[in-house]
């Protein structure tokens, strides 16, 4: 996607250094464009612990690199493999609940597993990491591909009027490599001309949705408007959204889905609204080990991102208190929304219901453990 008019990916590996990673480091957007250096498996546990980068699929680009930097310290042993063990979860530990992270560090230590030369693992690492975010982005252009007709249909509909559709935080393409989930078929509706809307709810307490996809659907050049989460219900009473679209952290066998705190109320209020409200991930976000929602971790984060609100005071990045001193805050990361408020899941295989018979409908291959 675009930033100031050119191409760039959330992360990629140095073309001069095939030992350094460089990645968008989101904690200083909208205020500024920062690109920072990986150069250990250590600086991408805290890229990812901290929210330099974040996203379900980026944490998962982000962790296949992390074994990949594990390898040029690889310590001269009989067994390499306990060494990468070690690593393996040393980097699932920073941060619970989006399933990629654990894939992809599982999908390296599989493909790894029976080589014994360094060189060769670490070709194969590398190899394995490209083609990790190659899928991924490949996963995301056929999600907007999918879910594009759903918004060309309501343009229809409307005459050609705007489309608006609500978003929470950001599932565009910050948090993936490229083009976004829920961001991608709105992308895909800007370029043919379809005109659409999106109303961006700015997403407490980091604030993604009015740092991050405000950002980038300006810089794509889409039209939006940043609303405060609580303003969702009334939006919707009033005939002021078309649909409902929002991306997924990790999502269980039954169709529930862990987003962004904030995302089971919206699908309230757009169930209670007769809304649709979709669920865009790729097939990287579906944990298919799991039943429920209820089986999914929830991160709870530090109560000082409740306490404060980050900001730019005086053309500077700042910290604002906005609670009195010593208040307790509860700081949980994500909710679970239950899969019967869901109208349908956007996989990169097409869009079924949000539960097992729908998901084994297009992944009977992931669902029966042959992948």
């Amino acid at each position: 996607m675009l930033v100031n008019g050119k191409s760039y990916r959330t992360i990629w590996l140095d073309p001069e250094d095939d030992k350094v990673f460089r990645t968008i480091d989101q904690r200083y957007l909208p205020f500024e464009f920062r690109v920072e250096e990986l150069k250990s498996i250590e600086d991408v546990f805290y890229a990812i612990r901290d929210m330099h980068l974040r996203g379900a699929p980026l944490i998962g680009a982000a962790a296949s690199a992390g074994i990949y930097l594990s390898l040029f310290n690889l310590p001269g042993s009989d067994d390499p493999f306990e060494y990468l063990e070690q690593k393996a979860a040393y980097l699932k530990s920073a941060r619970p609940t989006a399933v990629n992270l654990a894939m992809a560090v599982d999908r390296q230590l599989k493909i790894l597993s029976g080589i014994n030369t360094r060189d060769e693992m670490i070709l194969k690492a590398k190899q394995e990491w490209q083609r990790l975010a190659d899928e991924e982005i490949l996963n995301c252009r056929k999600i907007g591909e999918f879910a594009f007709p759903l918004i060309e249909r309501i343009s229809q509909e409307k005459d050609g009027l705007p489309v608006n559709i609500l978003t929470h935080c950001n599932a565009g393409w910050l948090a993936c490599i490229d083009y976004g989930t829920a961001t991608a078929p709105v992308y895909l509706a800007h370029e043919t001309d379809i005109p659409v809307h999106v109303w961006v709810s700015e997403t407490r307490p980091r604030l993604q949705g009015a740092r991050l996809t405000c950002w980038e659907l300006r810089e794509q050049g889409v039209p939006y408007t940043l609303v405060t989460d609580n303003a969702a219900g009334y939006l919707m009473q009033n005939k002021l959204v078309d649909m409902v679209l929002v991306g997924s952290d990790r999502t269980a066998l039954n169709g529930d889905v862990a987003n962004k705190i904030g995302t089971y109320l919206k699908a309230i209020a757009a169930k209670d609204n007769g809304i649709p409200f979709y669920v865009a991930l790729p097939s990287s976000s579906i944990d298919f080990k799991i039943q429920s929602g209820k089986d999914i971790p929830i991160e709870e984060r530090d109560e000082n991102e409740v306490r404060f609100v980050e900001g730019l005071v005086r053309g500077k990045p700042s910290r604002a208190r906005i609670a009195p001193l010593h208040s307790m805050a509860y700081n949980p990361a994500f909710d679970v929304t239950p899969a019967h408020l869901i109208t349908g899941l956007v996989t990169e295989r097409g869009i079924c219901q949000a539960n097992k018979e729908g998901l084994m409908g297009l992944f009977p291959d992931m669902v029966s453990g042959k992948e």
